[in-house]
């Protein structure tokens, strides 16, 4: 048992590190899309768009799946889709191949995100301890290592397919070989939504009004991390006065620091518990928030953007174990449904601070993921039920039943 764990936990790992590379390939290189497609300024926002808002159908659509179909089995299916798609993007000629291949992106990774978290969810319960960081830490390995190969592509003047092709062609085969051994949970009960609060805890149903709190702290958290990814480089580079080569730090230097914060994140959810380490985070990234609205420069706004990385790092994994956790019965219904509000946090988030920049200031735009991430203290109690606080001496033994391995184990 302790193997099946083991296999299905790495191969897992793999999954979420070819999505953080496929994703930061495509998102990295869009000015390249844009001039290969002839893509005009007033169209691009309507793509860009369109690729959450199809991950959303694609989100919703897995919590119907999952009543029949194992979650394992829409993750084998949905990344060589994505990765796939993520080639098309590269390989076609006209705006109409473009629209097809971020569809069938957009699509295939809602359903990847959902099933991905329906299973770490399920291995977090079957190992009693906190190890949903873990996934999210090698999802943000994979955008560094992305991240870096579409540098060099773009370094190196290399064509997009020439980019891409080599990086599926690595990434899909591993993907499918190691599918073998996911695990799949006992997160898909077909149980009927309850209409009260009665049951929670057991798995009888899925209430949505419990549920709304984690909602509106994952949008809270992809605010803040669309911010960061949308706007930091313009606002240390047209703000703070950096140079252009300097504004492109930012970035990196968050999702380092995202990887640091996620891989020792399991460690301080084990001893100090689900809450404490989710209102640390929540205070840490307000306070960046704060600095960099208030930064005299350059360094002390990448200061507050480092900062950022580190509190928000813990909010978005501890927000899907929060799910599984006050659902067990239904722990992958309450995952797809959770996972919508991360599109739409990102799809809120960017002109949200875009618009009230252009209209105030950036500086004061800076304000507002600041006050949205410090609401998450007032929702803070939703991340640790009584019956499940993990580390310390609320640690459980791993005798729990790990349900179906995808190839029958």
């Amino acid at each position: 048992m302790t193997d099946v764990l083991r296999r299905g936990r790495a191969s897992l790992a793999f999954s979420f590190f070819a999505q953080g590379a496929a994703f930061a390939l495509l998102v990295t290189r869009i000015p390249a899309i844009q001039d290969r497609y002839g893509v005009s300024d007033a169209l691009l926002p309507a793509f860009l768009a369109a690729v959450p808002v199809l991950a959303g159908v694609g989100s919703v659509t897995t919590e119907q799946l999952v009543k029949r179909v194992r979650p394992s089995v829409l993750l084998r299916w949905s990344q060589p889709v994505v990765l796939l798609a993520l080639v098309g993007v590269g390989a076609g000629g006209r705006m109409a191949e473009l629209a097809v291949a971020l569809a069938a992106f957009g699509l295939a990774v809602g359903v990847l995100d959902a099933s991905m978290n329906m299973l770490g969810v399920s291995l977090q319960r079957a190992y009693r301890r906190s190890i949903m960081l873990s996934f999210h830490a090698a999802y943000s390995l994979g955008g560094i290592v992305g991240a870096s190969l579409a540098w060099a592509g773009a370094h190196w003047h290399l064509a997009l397919w020439v980019s891409y092709l080599p990086v599926v062609a690595v990434l899909l085969p591993a993907a499918l070989a190691g599918s073998r051994w996911y695990v799949d949970g006992d997160g898909a009960a077909p149980v009927p939504e309850a209409g009260d609060g009665e049951g929670e805890s057991q798995g009888q149903g899925l209430v949505f009004k419990l549920l709304l709190p984690l909602c509106l702290v994952m949008s809270f958290a992809y605010i803040g991390d669309s911010t960061v990814s949308n706007w930091s480089a313009k606002y240390l580079q047209d703000v703070l006065g950096s140079s252009e080569q300097l504004a492109t730090v930012p970035y990196n230097v968050y999702m380092v620091t995202t990887l640091l914060g996620r891989s020792l994140g399991d460690f301080g959810v084990r001893r100090f518990g689900a809450v404490a380490v989710v209102r640390l985070g929540a205070l840490v990234a307000a306070l960046g928030f704060a600095v960099v609205a208030g930064a005299p420069g350059a360094w002390a706004g990448m200061l507050g953007f480092t900062l950022v990385g580190l509190g928000l790092c813990v909010l978005v994994p501890q927000t899907f174990a929060a799910a599984g956790r006050l659902f067990p019965g239904v722990s992958d219904a309450a995952v797809a449904r959770l996972n919508i509000f991360n599109y739409v946090g990102f799809l809120v988030g960017s002109p949200l601070v875009g618009g009230l920049g252009d209209a105030w200031s950036y500086r004061g735009a800076m304000l507002v993921p600041m006050v949205l991430v410090l609401l998450t203290l007032v929702h803070a109690r939703s991340f640790a039920p009584h019956e499940d606080r993990y580390g310390g001496r609320y640690e459980r033994p791993r005798t729990a039943d790990v349900g179906r391995g995808s190839n029958g184990v």
